[in-house]
Protein backbone atom coordinates (compact mmCIF):
# COMPACT_ATOMS: atom_id res chain seq x y z
CA UNK A 1 0.00 0.00 0.00
CA UNK A 2 1.41 3.51 -1.01
CA UNK A 3 2.31 6.05 1.62
CA UNK A 4 -0.57 8.28 0.02
CA UNK A 5 -3.17 5.50 0.37
CA UNK A 6 -2.56 4.64 4.24
CA UNK A 7 -2.71 8.33 5.13
CA UNK A 8 -6.07 8.61 3.44
CA UNK A 9 -6.99 5.01 5.75
CA UNK A 10 -5.35 6.39 8.60
CA UNK A 11 -7.63 9.79 7.72
CA UNK A 12 -10.94 8.13 6.26
CA UNK A 13 -10.70 5.74 10.24
CA UNK A 14 -10.67 8.80 12.32
CA UNK A 15 -13.02 11.28 10.25
CA UNK A 16 -16.07 8.59 10.96
CA UNK A 17 -16.25 9.88 14.56
CA UNK A 18 -15.16 13.30 14.36
CA UNK A 19 -17.33 14.64 11.74
CA UNK A 20 -20.71 12.79 12.61
CA UNK A 21 -20.11 14.25 16.13
CA UNK A 22 -19.25 17.50 14.98
CA UNK A 23 -22.24 17.85 12.69
CA UNK A 24 -24.46 16.67 15.81
CA UNK A 25 -22.84 19.62 17.64
CA UNK A 26 -22.95 21.79 15.21
CA UNK A 27 -26.50 21.07 14.34
CA UNK A 28 -27.58 21.52 18.21
CA UNK A 29 -26.44 25.18 17.82
CA UNK A 30 -30.11 26.18 17.55
CA UNK A 31 -30.88 24.60 20.96
CA UNK A 32 -27.53 26.19 22.62
CA UNK A 33 -28.21 29.24 21.63
CA UNK A 34 -32.16 29.35 22.60
CA UNK A 35 -31.78 28.23 26.05
CA UNK A 36 -28.82 29.57 27.39
CA UNK A 37 -28.45 33.48 27.50
CA UNK A 38 -25.48 35.14 25.39
CA UNK A 39 -23.89 36.00 29.17
CA UNK A 40 -24.49 31.96 30.28
CA UNK A 41 -22.90 30.87 26.62
CA UNK A 42 -20.06 33.38 27.58
CA UNK A 43 -19.42 31.81 31.14
CA UNK A 44 -19.00 28.40 30.06
CA UNK A 45 -16.60 29.30 26.63
CA UNK A 46 -14.59 30.93 29.36
CA UNK A 47 -14.16 28.38 31.75
CA UNK A 48 -13.44 26.43 28.72
CA UNK A 49 -10.89 28.73 28.12
CA UNK A 50 -8.93 28.75 30.99
CA UNK A 51 -9.13 24.72 31.10
CA UNK A 52 -7.33 24.87 27.96
CA UNK A 53 -4.61 27.13 29.43
CA UNK A 54 -4.11 25.08 32.52
CA UNK A 55 -3.84 21.34 30.71
CA UNK A 56 -0.24 22.04 29.32
CA UNK A 57 0.68 23.39 32.84
CA UNK A 58 -0.44 20.80 34.70
CA UNK A 59 0.55 17.96 32.20
CA UNK A 60 3.95 19.40 30.55
CA UNK A 61 2.60 18.52 27.26
CA UNK A 62 3.88 14.93 27.97
CA UNK A 63 0.58 13.29 25.57
CA UNK A 64 2.38 14.83 22.67
CA UNK A 65 5.57 13.18 24.15
CA UNK A 66 4.11 9.81 24.48
CA UNK A 67 2.37 9.47 21.00
CA UNK A 68 5.74 10.62 19.75
CA UNK A 69 7.43 8.08 21.73
CA UNK A 70 5.62 4.77 21.42
CA UNK A 71 5.62 5.71 17.21
CA UNK A 72 9.61 4.69 17.27
CA UNK A 73 8.44 1.48 19.93
CA UNK A 74 5.20 0.07 18.06
CA UNK A 75 7.18 -3.15 17.69
CA UNK A 76 9.12 -3.02 21.21
CA UNK A 77 5.91 -4.51 24.14
CA UNK A 78 8.44 -3.99 27.02
CA UNK A 79 9.42 -0.33 26.02
CA UNK A 80 5.53 0.55 25.28
CA UNK A 81 5.29 -0.42 28.76
CA UNK A 82 7.70 1.56 30.26
CA UNK A 83 6.50 4.72 28.56
CA UNK A 84 3.04 4.39 29.53
CA UNK A 85 3.70 3.25 32.98
CA UNK A 86 6.07 6.12 33.18
CA UNK A 87 3.76 8.40 32.01
CA UNK A 88 0.60 7.74 33.64
CA UNK A 89 2.59 7.41 37.01
CA UNK A 90 3.75 11.38 36.48
CA UNK A 91 0.17 12.77 35.36
CA UNK A 92 -1.37 11.14 38.23
CA UNK A 93 1.25 12.99 40.76
CA UNK A 94 0.69 15.62 38.93
CA UNK A 95 -3.08 15.90 39.15
CA UNK A 96 -2.40 15.31 43.25
CA UNK A 97 -0.56 18.51 43.32
CA UNK A 98 -3.23 20.46 41.47
CA UNK A 99 -5.76 19.53 42.98
CA UNK A 100 -4.21 19.74 46.58
CA UNK A 101 -3.10 23.69 45.21
CA UNK A 102 -7.03 24.09 44.09
CA UNK A 103 -8.47 23.48 47.41
CA UNK A 104 -6.19 25.73 49.41
CA UNK A 105 -6.61 28.86 46.44
CA UNK A 106 -10.28 27.98 46.36
CA UNK A 107 -11.77 30.22 49.02
CA UNK A 108 -10.49 32.90 46.81
CA UNK A 109 -12.31 32.33 43.91
CA UNK A 110 -15.67 34.25 43.69
CA UNK A 111 -17.53 31.96 40.99
CA UNK A 112 -20.42 29.05 41.19
CA UNK A 113 -18.85 27.27 38.56
CA UNK A 114 -14.88 27.37 39.93
CA UNK A 115 -15.05 23.35 41.05
CA UNK A 116 -15.32 22.40 37.18
CA UNK A 117 -11.39 23.70 36.71
CA UNK A 118 -10.38 21.39 38.94
CA UNK A 119 -12.56 18.51 37.59
CA UNK A 120 -12.62 19.01 33.93
CA UNK A 121 -9.55 20.01 34.09
CA UNK A 122 -7.99 16.78 35.09
CA UNK A 123 -10.65 14.68 33.33
CA UNK A 124 -9.52 16.57 30.12
CA UNK A 125 -5.81 15.59 30.57
CA UNK A 126 -6.12 12.15 31.18
CA UNK A 127 -8.73 11.63 28.26
CA UNK A 128 -5.79 13.36 25.96
CA UNK A 129 -3.07 11.04 27.07
CA UNK A 130 -5.20 7.66 26.86
CA UNK A 131 -6.34 9.01 23.40
CA UNK A 132 -2.49 9.75 22.51
CA UNK A 133 -1.49 6.25 23.63
CA UNK A 134 -3.78 4.86 21.45
CA UNK A 135 -2.12 7.30 18.52
CA UNK A 136 0.96 6.37 19.53
CA UNK A 137 0.41 2.17 19.51
CA UNK A 138 -1.04 2.96 15.78
CA UNK A 139 -4.66 2.33 16.79
CA UNK A 140 -6.64 5.27 15.30
CA UNK A 141 -9.67 3.41 15.18
CA UNK A 142 -9.45 3.28 19.31
CA UNK A 143 -8.71 6.79 19.14
CA UNK A 144 -11.62 7.88 16.96
CA UNK A 145 -13.74 5.63 18.85
CA UNK A 146 -12.41 7.60 22.35
CA UNK A 147 -13.87 11.01 20.11
CA UNK A 148 -17.08 9.92 19.70
CA UNK A 149 -17.95 8.79 22.96
CA UNK A 150 -16.94 11.74 25.04
CA UNK A 151 -18.22 13.75 22.14
CA UNK A 152 -21.85 11.61 21.66
CA UNK A 153 -22.12 11.44 25.53
CA UNK A 154 -21.43 15.16 26.10
CA UNK A 155 -23.42 16.17 23.48
CA UNK A 156 -26.21 13.13 24.92
CA UNK A 157 -25.82 14.92 28.29
CA UNK A 158 -26.22 18.57 27.43
CA UNK A 159 -30.04 17.87 26.03
CA UNK A 160 -30.47 15.86 29.06
CA UNK A 161 -29.21 18.73 31.39
CA UNK A 162 -30.37 21.34 29.37
CA UNK A 163 -33.59 20.54 28.05
CA UNK A 164 -34.89 18.53 30.55
CA UNK A 165 -33.67 19.22 33.74
CA UNK A 166 -33.27 22.99 33.39
CA UNK A 167 -29.62 23.58 34.37
CA UNK A 168 -28.35 25.33 31.66
CA UNK A 169 -24.11 26.26 32.22
CA UNK A 170 -24.01 23.63 34.69
CA UNK A 171 -25.40 21.08 32.76
CA UNK A 172 -22.71 21.95 30.36
CA UNK A 173 -19.80 21.60 32.04
CA UNK A 174 -21.35 18.83 34.41
CA UNK A 175 -21.65 16.96 30.96
CA UNK A 176 -18.30 18.04 29.78
CA UNK A 177 -17.14 16.01 32.55
CA UNK A 178 -18.74 12.88 32.09
CA UNK A 179 -18.04 13.02 28.68
CA UNK A 180 -14.32 12.47 29.17
CA UNK A 181 -14.72 10.06 31.90
CA UNK A 182 -17.02 8.05 29.62
CA UNK A 183 -13.98 8.31 26.99
CA UNK A 184 -11.08 7.32 29.83
CA UNK A 185 -13.06 4.21 30.55
CA UNK A 186 -13.40 3.01 27.02
CA UNK A 187 -9.52 4.02 26.14
CA UNK A 188 -8.40 1.78 29.56
CA UNK A 189 -10.17 -1.43 28.95
CA UNK A 190 -10.31 -1.17 24.77
CA UNK A 191 -6.47 -0.87 25.28
CA UNK A 192 -5.68 -2.51 27.83
CA UNK A 193 -4.22 -0.29 29.95
CA UNK A 194 -3.72 -2.13 33.22
CA UNK A 195 -1.34 -4.63 31.38
CA UNK A 196 1.33 -2.22 30.24
CA UNK A 197 1.69 -0.61 34.08
CA UNK A 198 3.69 -2.21 36.17
CA UNK A 199 5.49 -0.21 39.44
CA UNK A 200 8.68 -1.46 38.61
CA UNK A 201 8.64 -0.07 34.72
CA UNK A 202 8.34 3.51 36.34
CA UNK A 203 12.03 5.25 34.93
CA UNK A 204 13.21 8.25 35.88
CA UNK A 205 15.64 8.49 32.72
CA UNK A 206 12.61 7.43 30.43
CA UNK A 207 10.38 10.39 32.02
CA UNK A 208 13.54 12.62 31.39
CA UNK A 209 13.50 11.76 27.51
CA UNK A 210 9.75 12.86 27.36
CA UNK A 211 9.88 15.92 29.36
CA UNK A 212 12.70 16.64 27.19
CA UNK A 213 10.66 16.28 24.24
CA UNK A 214 7.47 17.92 25.76
CA UNK A 215 8.14 20.70 27.82
CA UNK A 216 9.26 22.60 25.06
CA UNK A 217 5.67 22.20 23.37
CA UNK A 218 4.48 24.47 27.10
CA UNK A 219 4.96 27.77 25.47
CA UNK A 220 4.44 26.66 22.15
CA UNK A 221 0.41 25.62 23.76
CA UNK A 222 0.62 28.50 25.62
CA UNK A 223 1.36 30.68 22.44
CA UNK A 224 -1.44 28.50 20.79
CA UNK A 225 -3.91 29.52 23.82
CA UNK A 226 -3.21 33.01 23.25
CA UNK A 227 -3.41 32.90 19.26
CA UNK A 228 -6.68 30.80 19.72
CA UNK A 229 -8.50 31.73 22.85
CA UNK A 230 -7.36 35.13 24.34
CA UNK A 231 -9.09 36.37 22.42
CA UNK A 232 -12.15 35.75 24.99
CA UNK A 233 -10.56 37.05 27.65
CA UNK A 234 -9.62 40.31 26.41
CA UNK A 235 -12.87 40.26 24.74
CA UNK A 236 -15.17 39.71 28.57
CA UNK A 237 -12.19 42.23 30.05
CA UNK A 238 -12.79 45.22 28.36
CA UNK A 239 -16.47 44.35 26.88
CA UNK A 240 -18.50 41.55 28.70
CA UNK A 241 -19.04 38.19 29.20
CA UNK A 242 -22.19 38.70 26.76
CA UNK A 243 -19.89 39.56 23.92
CA UNK A 244 -17.57 36.44 24.71
CA UNK A 245 -21.03 34.55 23.95
CA UNK A 246 -21.17 36.19 21.05
CA UNK A 247 -17.33 35.89 19.54
CA UNK A 248 -17.95 32.01 20.74
CA UNK A 249 -20.90 31.76 18.21
CA UNK A 250 -19.30 32.83 15.72
CA UNK A 251 -16.24 30.85 16.18
CA UNK A 252 -18.40 27.75 16.33
CA UNK A 253 -18.74 27.81 11.95
CA UNK A 254 -14.93 28.12 11.49
CA UNK A 255 -14.13 25.38 14.28
CA UNK A 256 -15.99 22.98 11.52
CA UNK A 257 -13.03 23.33 9.39
CA UNK A 258 -10.70 23.31 11.83
CA UNK A 259 -12.07 19.91 12.95
CA UNK A 260 -12.11 18.57 9.77
CA UNK A 261 -8.57 19.31 9.50
CA UNK A 262 -7.45 18.22 12.53
CA UNK A 263 -9.06 14.69 11.69
CA UNK A 264 -6.73 14.72 8.67
CA UNK A 265 -3.65 16.11 10.83
CA UNK A 266 -3.94 13.17 13.26
CA UNK A 267 -3.16 10.74 10.44
CA UNK A 268 -0.50 13.29 8.79
CA UNK A 269 1.31 14.22 11.39
CA UNK A 270 2.35 10.70 12.02
CA UNK A 271 2.50 10.19 8.18
CA UNK A 272 5.33 13.38 8.34
CA UNK A 273 6.85 11.43 11.28
CA UNK A 274 7.40 8.22 9.46
CA UNK A 275 8.44 9.26 6.00
CA UNK A 276 10.42 11.83 6.76
CA UNK A 277 13.18 10.12 5.83
CA UNK A 278 12.37 8.47 2.61
CA UNK A 279 14.04 9.35 -0.55
CA UNK A 280 10.92 10.79 -2.43
CA UNK A 281 9.91 12.88 0.71
CA UNK A 282 9.83 16.28 -1.16
CA UNK A 283 7.68 14.89 -3.93
CA UNK A 284 5.15 13.24 -0.67
CA UNK A 285 4.99 16.58 1.16
CA UNK A 286 4.40 18.78 -1.90
CA UNK A 287 1.07 16.34 -2.90
CA UNK A 288 -0.36 16.55 0.91
CA UNK A 289 0.70 20.47 1.00
CA UNK A 290 -1.14 20.61 -2.44
CA UNK A 291 -4.42 18.77 -1.51
CA UNK A 292 -4.36 20.12 1.75
CA UNK A 293 -4.72 24.08 0.12
CA UNK A 294 -7.07 22.69 -2.58
CA UNK A 295 -9.43 20.50 -0.17
CA UNK A 296 -9.55 23.14 3.10
CA UNK A 297 -9.64 26.03 0.73
CA UNK A 298 -12.54 25.27 -1.12
CA UNK A 299 -14.18 24.15 2.49
CA UNK A 300 -13.16 27.48 3.69
CA UNK A 301 -14.90 29.63 1.18
CA UNK A 302 -17.81 27.03 0.47
CA UNK A 303 -18.62 27.84 3.99
CA UNK A 304 -18.82 31.57 3.94
CA UNK A 305 -20.58 31.50 0.37
CA UNK A 306 -23.44 29.56 1.79
CA UNK A 307 -23.81 30.92 5.36
CA UNK A 308 -25.89 34.22 4.58
CA UNK A 309 -28.64 31.37 4.18
CA UNK A 310 -27.87 28.97 7.10
CA UNK A 311 -27.25 31.96 9.61
CA UNK A 312 -30.56 32.81 10.56
CA UNK A 313 -31.31 29.39 10.47
CA UNK A 314 -28.66 28.26 12.92
CA UNK A 315 -28.16 31.07 15.49
CA UNK A 316 -30.64 32.85 17.30
CA UNK A 317 -31.37 36.34 16.40
CA UNK A 318 -29.64 37.55 20.10
CA UNK A 319 -26.76 36.19 18.16
CA UNK A 320 -26.61 38.40 15.56
CA UNK A 321 -23.61 40.55 15.62
CA UNK A 322 -21.79 36.68 15.57
CA UNK A 323 -22.85 36.97 11.79
CA UNK A 324 -20.29 39.95 11.21
CA UNK A 325 -16.97 37.84 12.54
CA UNK A 326 -17.23 34.86 10.45
CA UNK A 327 -15.65 35.13 7.22
CA UNK A 328 -12.47 36.96 9.58
CA UNK A 329 -12.52 34.12 10.94
CA UNK A 330 -12.47 31.35 8.68
CA UNK A 331 -10.03 33.17 6.46
CA UNK A 332 -8.10 32.98 9.52
CA UNK A 333 -8.34 28.98 10.02
CA UNK A 334 -7.28 28.93 6.32
CA UNK A 335 -3.75 29.87 7.44
CA UNK A 336 -4.19 28.23 10.77
CA UNK A 337 -4.37 24.74 8.60
CA UNK A 338 -1.03 25.70 7.19
CA UNK A 339 0.81 26.36 9.86
CA UNK A 340 -0.73 23.50 11.24
CA UNK A 341 0.59 21.59 8.01
CA UNK A 342 4.29 22.98 8.30
CA UNK A 343 4.41 22.24 12.73
CA UNK A 344 4.14 18.55 11.35
CA UNK A 345 7.57 19.16 9.40
CA UNK A 346 9.25 20.43 12.86
CA UNK A 347 7.49 17.45 15.02
CA UNK A 348 9.23 14.84 12.53
CA UNK A 349 12.13 16.31 13.15
CA UNK A 350 11.77 17.11 16.58
CA UNK A 351 12.38 20.38 16.37
CA UNK A 352 9.94 21.49 19.13
CA UNK A 353 12.13 24.72 20.06
CA UNK A 354 11.25 25.88 16.62
CA UNK A 355 7.59 25.09 17.37
CA UNK A 356 7.43 27.32 20.61
CA UNK A 357 10.02 30.28 18.99
CA UNK A 358 6.99 30.61 15.71
CA UNK A 359 3.91 29.76 17.83
CA UNK A 360 5.45 32.68 20.20
CA UNK A 361 6.07 35.15 17.82
CA UNK A 362 1.90 34.65 16.71
CA UNK A 363 0.63 35.07 20.03
CA UNK A 364 2.99 38.58 20.45
CA UNK A 365 1.13 39.65 17.49
CA UNK A 366 -2.28 38.48 18.37
CA UNK A 367 -1.95 39.80 21.85
CA UNK A 368 -0.95 43.00 21.03
CA UNK A 369 -3.50 43.96 18.01
CA UNK A 370 -6.39 42.79 19.79
CA UNK A 371 -5.53 44.92 22.64
CA UNK A 372 -4.81 48.51 20.95
CA UNK A 373 -7.69 47.87 19.13
CA UNK A 374 -10.69 46.20 20.95
CA UNK A 375 -11.90 49.61 21.97
CA UNK A 376 -12.07 51.13 18.59
CA UNK A 377 -13.38 48.24 16.73
CA UNK A 378 -14.83 46.21 19.60
CA UNK A 379 -15.01 42.51 18.08
CA UNK A 380 -12.93 42.98 14.80
CA UNK A 381 -10.53 43.43 17.23
CA UNK A 382 -10.54 40.32 17.90
CA UNK A 383 -10.88 38.26 14.33
CA UNK A 384 -8.77 40.14 13.02
CA UNK A 385 -5.69 39.97 15.47
CA UNK A 386 -6.25 36.42 14.98
CA UNK A 387 -6.42 36.25 11.45
CA UNK A 388 -2.78 38.34 11.21
CA UNK A 389 -1.06 36.39 13.66
CA UNK A 390 -1.99 33.33 11.70
CA UNK A 391 -0.84 34.96 8.32
CA UNK A 392 2.37 35.81 10.38
CA UNK A 393 3.15 32.65 11.48
CA UNK A 394 2.35 30.90 8.44
CA UNK A 395 4.89 32.98 6.65
CA UNK A 396 7.34 32.63 8.96
CA UNK A 397 7.35 28.32 8.97
CA UNK A 398 7.05 28.76 5.17
CA UNK A 399 10.19 30.48 4.90
CA UNK A 400 11.71 28.65 7.73
CA UNK A 401 10.45 25.07 6.39
CA UNK A 402 12.96 25.68 3.45
CA UNK A 403 16.18 24.49 5.54
CA UNK A 404 14.52 21.05 5.91
CA UNK A 405 12.51 20.52 2.99
CA UNK A 406 11.76 21.74 -0.61
CA UNK A 407 8.01 22.20 -1.50
CA UNK A 408 6.21 23.15 -4.50
CA UNK A 409 2.80 24.64 -5.29
CA UNK A 410 0.58 25.75 -8.00
CA UNK A 411 1.11 29.54 -7.79
CA UNK A 412 -1.85 29.61 -10.53
CA UNK A 413 -4.00 27.66 -8.24
CA UNK A 414 -3.43 29.54 -4.81
CA UNK A 415 -3.77 33.11 -7.16
CA UNK A 416 -7.19 31.37 -8.23
CA UNK A 417 -8.40 30.84 -4.86
CA UNK A 418 -7.71 33.95 -3.77
CA UNK A 419 -10.18 35.53 -6.52
CA UNK A 420 -12.70 33.29 -5.40
CA UNK A 421 -12.24 33.82 -1.11
CA UNK A 422 -12.62 37.65 -2.07
CA UNK A 423 -15.58 37.93 -4.33
CA UNK A 424 -17.15 35.51 -1.93
CA UNK A 425 -16.82 37.77 1.08
CA UNK A 426 -17.66 40.78 -0.63
CA UNK A 427 -21.31 39.20 -1.73
CA UNK A 428 -21.43 37.84 2.15
CA UNK A 429 -21.58 41.42 3.35
CA UNK A 430 -23.70 42.71 0.97
CA UNK A 431 -25.77 40.37 1.29
CA UNK A 432 -27.99 40.31 -1.64
CA UNK A 433 -29.81 36.84 -2.03
CA UNK A 434 -30.02 36.62 -5.24
CA UNK A 435 -25.93 37.23 -5.67
CA UNK A 436 -25.07 34.91 -2.82
CA UNK A 437 -26.89 32.31 -4.47
CA UNK A 438 -25.49 32.48 -7.94
CA UNK A 439 -21.85 32.60 -5.98
CA UNK A 440 -22.59 29.75 -3.64
CA UNK A 441 -22.86 27.92 -6.92
CA UNK A 442 -20.24 28.68 -9.05
CA UNK A 443 -18.01 28.33 -5.96
CA UNK A 444 -19.79 24.92 -5.14
CA UNK A 445 -18.73 23.99 -8.90
CA UNK A 446 -15.36 25.35 -8.61
CA UNK A 447 -14.53 23.11 -5.24
CA UNK A 448 -15.20 20.16 -7.16
CA UNK A 449 -13.05 20.84 -10.37
CA UNK A 450 -10.20 21.58 -8.22
CA UNK A 451 -10.60 18.51 -6.12
CA UNK A 452 -11.85 16.15 -8.59
CA UNK A 453 -8.83 14.20 -8.85
CA UNK A 454 -8.31 13.85 -4.88
CA UNK A 455 -11.60 12.24 -4.97
CA UNK A 456 -11.21 10.07 -7.59
CA UNK A 457 -8.53 8.25 -5.41
CA UNK A 458 -10.45 8.42 -2.60
CA UNK A 459 -13.04 6.81 -4.69
CA UNK A 460 -10.62 4.31 -5.87
CA UNK A 461 -9.10 3.11 -3.29
CA UNK A 462 -12.16 2.52 -1.60
CA UNK A 463 -13.47 0.52 -4.46
CA UNK A 464 -10.12 -1.51 -4.20
CA UNK A 465 -10.76 -2.20 -0.25
CA UNK A 466 -14.15 -3.71 -1.29
CA UNK A 467 -12.93 -5.90 -4.36
CA UNK A 468 -10.46 -7.43 -1.81
CA UNK A 469 -13.36 -8.22 0.58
Amino acid sequence: MSKESILAKNTAIVTIGKICTQLISFFLLPLYTAYLTTGEYGVVDLLNTLISLLIPILTFQIDQGIFRYLIDKRDNKQEQAKLITTTIFFLGAQSIIYIILFAIISPWINNEYKYFLATNLVATAFTNVMLQIARGLGDNTKYTLGSFISATVTILLNLVFIVGFKMNAYGMLLASFLGNIACIIYAVISLKIPKFIKRSLYDKSTLKSILKYSVPLIPNAISWWIVNVSDRLIITYFMNVSMNGIYSVANKFSSVVTTIYSVFNIAWTESAAVNFKEEDRDKYFSKVLDVTIRFFGALGIGIIAYMPFAFGILVNESYSEAYLQIPILIIATMFNILVSYFGSIYVAKKLTKEIAKTSFFAAIINALINILLIKYIGLFAASISTLVAWVAMFVYRYVDSKKYIKLKVSIKMVLIMIIMCTITVITYYIKNMILCGIVAIFISIYAFYINKDTMKSITQMMKNKLIKK
